[in-house]
């Protein structure tokens, strides 16, 4: 189970996964790209809580990411 598919804005505070799907609109993905979000990349989880931004940690770079977005973003680990 540890390893099973789940949105980014499920992972605990602390946990590093790997982004493995990206849903949404061609728009979307062309921003999280443009940030360095991929199919493929590692992160870590900083701050992930109530229905508020969701902070995470990619290769050195901290970006804050709205709850629907995180939401649109599959991650396994």
């Amino acid at each position: 189970m540890a390893d099973a598919l789940m949105p980014l804005f499920n992972v605990p505070e602390g946990k590093e996964v790997t982004v493995t799907e990206i849903g949404g609109g061609q728009a979307l993905r062309r921003r999280l790209t443009a940030m360095g979000l991929n199919e493929g990349v590692k992160l870590k989880v900083l701050h992930s809580h109530g229905r508020g931004a969701c902070v995470i940690l990619v290769q050195n770079t901290r970006l804050m990411l709205g709850h629907g977005m995180a939401h649109k973003i599959m991650v396994k680990g």
